[in-house]
């Protein structure tokens, strides 16, 4: 992996978790259960690659990095809400998340459902806070599209009816444009938006941020049967056992690869058409196709 990248991606890392400190509630603003758990989730580690790509697309677009972090925090809290519903024993029903104990299982079920709820809510608030150059109701609308009932819930609705149910490939990339890719491909125009672009250029970046996405579930489907336990973060395993609807379920592990490299390959053709220098978000299109975890 391109040593440069990494290095961009740690600068941000470390950015987006000193500004989401400042922006999660401490006592006595909010209980002190809840302040711990909305923390637990947030800080228990992940890549941050959706505040990433919101940051780079918007710093590709000649934005200053921190135009975009409020929106880049309120997407990771976004996402983290999104796995303590996700590991719940209603839905996926997973003990283990980014290496540790899922929240219900160090909480309990009440309170993580709640941290959730508190993070999805808090998200928006963060938006809103967004410098008015970075046209903070329009990073809302989107973010409301991502997760809402067209975007990553329908997605993960869907993703649980076909359990077992067979389908097909339209079925199946029903499920990640949406579960997975609703959310990255608003990142990706949330970062065209936070820099001032114009519809044109937004709309470009969102057909950018739909492959990737498909691209990162595609490489998380085939991560589930290739990778150890403790390299996911995650049981490993899992959707095989649930029967849920994959790619390398459906096409065999080999096709799943060659899918995955021609999806990576389609991001990058969409990257040519963007108005600005690309050099880190065609990095980053390699940067998901290769990763370990």
């Amino acid at each position: 992996m391109d040593e440069g990248l990494l290095e961009v991606l740690g600068e941000i890392r470390k950015e987006v978790d000193a500004a989401l400190e400042g922006f999660l509630p401490k006592p006595p603003a909010a209980p002190a259960p809840l302040c711990e758990a909305m923390a637990y989730s947030i800080f228990a580690g992940g890549k941050r690659f959706r505040p990433a790509l919101a940051i780079l697309v918007s710093q590709a677009l000649g934005a200053p990095r921190e135009r975009a972090l409020p929106a880049a925090c309120a997407l990771e809290m976004i996402h983290t809400y999104s796995l303590i519903h996700d590991d719940l024993p209603a839905m996926d029903d997973d003990d283990l998340r980014r290496g540790k104990p899922s929240s219900h299982k160090v909480f309990g079920e009440a309170t993580a459902i709640l941290a959730g709820d508190a993070l999805l809510t808090l998200a928006f608030e963060v938006a809103a806070g967004s410098p008015p150059e970075a046209d903070p109701a329009w990073i809302c609308r989107e973010l409301a599209a991502g997760a809402g009932a067209g975007g990553m819930v329908a997605g993960q609705v869907a993703d649980m009816a076909a359990e077992g149910a067979g389908g097909g490939l339209d079925d199946l990339e029903y499920i990640h444009t949406r579960k997975t890719g609703a959310l990255i491909r608003a990142a990706a125009r949330v970062g065209a938006i936070s820099a001032g672009a114009e519809a044109e250029t937004v709309d470009l970046a969102g057909r950018f941020g739909e492959k990737l996405g498909l691209l990162f579930q595609m490489t998380d489907d085939i991560l589930d049967e290739t990778a150890r336990t403790k390299d996911l973060g995650k049981t490993a395993g899992k959707d095989a056992a649930a029967g849920k609807l994959t790619y390398p379920a459906l096409l065999g592990l080999e096709n799943a690869r060659e899918t995955a490299r021609e999806t990576a390959s389609a991001a990058l053709t969409i990257l040519e058409e963007m108005p600005c220098p690309h050099r880190m978000l065609a990095l980053l299109v390699e940067f998901v196709l290769d990763r370990p975890s």
